[in-house]
């Protein structure tokens, strides 16, 4: 087994020194496999860990050169711990400046209203009748705009601006595995001079918890 290849596929992911020997071993010591194979297994043990509760948390925030734009965010974790690390912190800044760079609507898919998706529903299919093609075409072309919806308007679905070949998504389960720990994204609000703006929160919130700004 390579110790260089080893010690490389920790400072890249984060992942415990027997899981990265785990992964090179299994990749018979090629570097992008084990990368590959320790993904596939993080991504598992993150699915597992995001039912559990995430109580503890930053609010973080984020100004934009210039003054004319303000992010406020809330992050979940589920210890104190975790959430006074330096790393944690880090990934909270990052999630203000993405908001403040892609103004998603909403956290996740789940929370966008069900009268809003059908709305855009009617008008995709609109469009896509006016083409002439069939109706099993014009099926698979609106729910490709739906899509394309989400990841517009919801910040888990969005390309990540410092990395664009991963989704927020993606790092939030990467945080996950990385941590230990549940890691979730509560709320959101971002702020615009001169413009009046909404808040960004999951169904949780819409149901009773906290409010926002």
């Amino acid at each position: 087994m390579s110790l260089v290849v080893v010690k490389q596929l920790r400072d890249e992911t984060g992942a415990g020194l027997a899981d990265c020997q785990k992964a090179v071993t299994e990749a018979s010591g090629d570097i992008e496999t084990a990368r590959r194979i320790l993904r596939e297994k993080g991504l598992a043990k993150a699915a597992k860990k995001a039912t559990r509760a995430a109580t503890d948390g930053l609010i973080g925030s984020y100004i934009h050169p210039g003054a004319q734009i303000g992010v406020l965010i809330e992050v979940n974790c589920e210890t104190d711990f975790v959430a006074k690390t330096t790393e944690f912190q880090g990934l909270v800044k990052d999630l203000a400046m993405h908001v403040a760079a892609t103004d998603p609507r909403y956290v996740a898919r789940e929370d966008v209203p069900a009268a809003e998706i059908e709305s855009e529903r009617a008008i995709y299919r609109k469009q896509a009748e006016a083409t002439g093609k069939p109706p099993q075409v014009i099926e698979r072309i609106v729910d490709g705009q739906i899509e394309r919806f989400f990841k517009d308007v919801c910040l888990l679905e969005q390309a990540f601006v410092k990395q664009s070949d991963r989704t927020v998504g993606d790092l939030i389960k990467e945080a996950i595995v990385r941590f230990g720990v549940n890691v979730a994204v509560r709320r959101f609000a971002r702020f615009k001079v001169g413009e009046m703006q909404g808040r960004a929160d999951t169904k949780e919130d819409a149901a009773g918890g906290p409010s926002g700004a």
